[in-house]
């Protein structure tokens, strides 16, 4: 199939209280293994590359052309996303390359400067055809997430996204970014009255810290886009040092990351199923 529109992944998905997965692309092999697991549970995606990323290659260009390339020859629908974009010009880029969708992040700045900005971002791209995510109630270190206070209010969430005219919202229920650890604890109430008082789909940042019963439940609650990435990056790398102790001598990087890719498509297709399930 096509290079897929965002919207067309998401929007059935958030009328039938399912969830999509969207994972984290850090190099080629990611992206190739996470096409690979949508195509063997035949089910649609989302890449994501995230200003971290396209900053380690160097530029965007590298790694999201070639993003673009891998979803246009799928054989599933896959949408290729930026991800946590603080900047204007790699959004802009993001949107002239060919991206399907942003993720626009001031959550750092306050609520008046973050909805200014959030709502002439989605202007522009709403121009594009381009589907905008964004953030409110900072979904920062395990710590501060679950600090109080840190979390969304579902009557400003409301009220941000009519301001904006966002497409969908990163909310602050519990969950942190780049956790090692599949223990976090999601307010499944919260999810429940911000799925009731907002008109666009949840997103849960950080869903690498959160277990498979809780994924599921986080769905069943109203989230709808799920993002992951550190839960992968973990098996890449295990299994890359598999396979380096095994064979200490080898010299082609084909012979540990190839085996590390295959990893992580099987569990790109396994959580794919359990959050279609959900």
């Amino acid at each position: 199939m096509p290079l897929t529109s965002t919207d067309h992944i998401i929007d059935p998905a958030y009328a039938a209280v399912r969830g999509v997965g969207a994972f984290n692309v850090v190099q080629i092999e990611h992206a190739e293994a996470i096409v690979a697991g949508a195509e063997q549970a035949g089910l649609p995606v989302i890449l994501q590359i995230s200003e971290n990323t396209a900053r380690y290659h160097g530029a965007l260009a590298p790694i999201g052309l070639a993003s673009l390339a891998l979803a246009r020859a799928a054989r599933v629908p896959v949408a290729v996303h930026l991800d946590h974009a603080e900047s204007v010009g790699l959004v802009r880029e993001a949107v002239e390359i060919g991206f399907t969708s942003v993720m626009f992040d001031a959550s750092k700045l306050p609520y008046a400067a973050n909805v200014a900005a959030t709502r002439d971002i989605t202007a522009y791209c709403h121009r594009a055809d381009v589907w905008v995510e964004a953030e409110l109630g900072e979904v920062g270190g395990k710590d501060g997430a679950h600090a109080p206070g840190v979390r969304t209010d579902p009557d400003e969430a409301g009220a941000f996204a009519a301001a904006t005219a966002v497409d969908a919202l990163a909310v602050a229920v519990g969950s942190s970014h780049a956790m090692l650890t599949r223990d976090a604890v999601l307010d499944l109430d919260l999810i429940a009255r911000l799925r009731a008082s907002l008109d666009v789909p949840l997103v849960l940042h950080g869903s690498s810290g959160v277990d498979d019963t809780d994924l599921a439940k986080a769905v069943a609650a109203g989230m709808t886009k799920v993002n992951i990435s550190t839960h992968l990056n973990k098996l890449f790398t295990r299994t890359v040092r598999d396979c380096l102790r095994k064979d200490p001598g080898v010299a082609d990087p084909r012979k540990y990351l190839g085996p590390a890719r295959d990893a992580v498509a099987a569990e790109v297709a396994r959580l794919l199923g359990v959050l279609a399930a959900a």
